[in-house]
C-alpha cells in the first residue's frame, strides 16, 4: 500500500505507527496512516483485518506536591 522511499513500517509490524499520515480529522480524533491503520487520539488503532489494538498510553504524569 505504501509508495514511499523507504517504505513504511507495514500494518503487522511493531512500528507500525511510523508510518506517515494520509489523511487526518483531528475534529473526529482519528488519523489514517499509508499502511492501513486507522490511528486514535487515544492512542488505540484499528488494523486493516478489522482486529484492534487497545488504547496503550505511558502512566500519567503527577504534579510533584509542593
Amino acid at each position: 500500500m505504501c509508495q514511499h522511499q523507504p517504505t513504511c513500517p507495514s500494518a503487522e509490524a511493531t512500528d507500525r505507527e511510523a508510518a506517515r499520515v494520509i489523511a487526518c480529522f483531528p475534529e473526529q480524533g482519528w488519523s489514517l496512516l499509508c499502511n492501513g491503520v486507522i490511528v486514535f487520539e487515544d492512542t488505540g488503532e484499528l488494523l486493516p483485518d478489522g482486529s484492534s489494538i487497545a488504547p496503550h498510553r505511558g502512566p500519567a504524569r503527577h504534579a510533584l506536591a509542593a
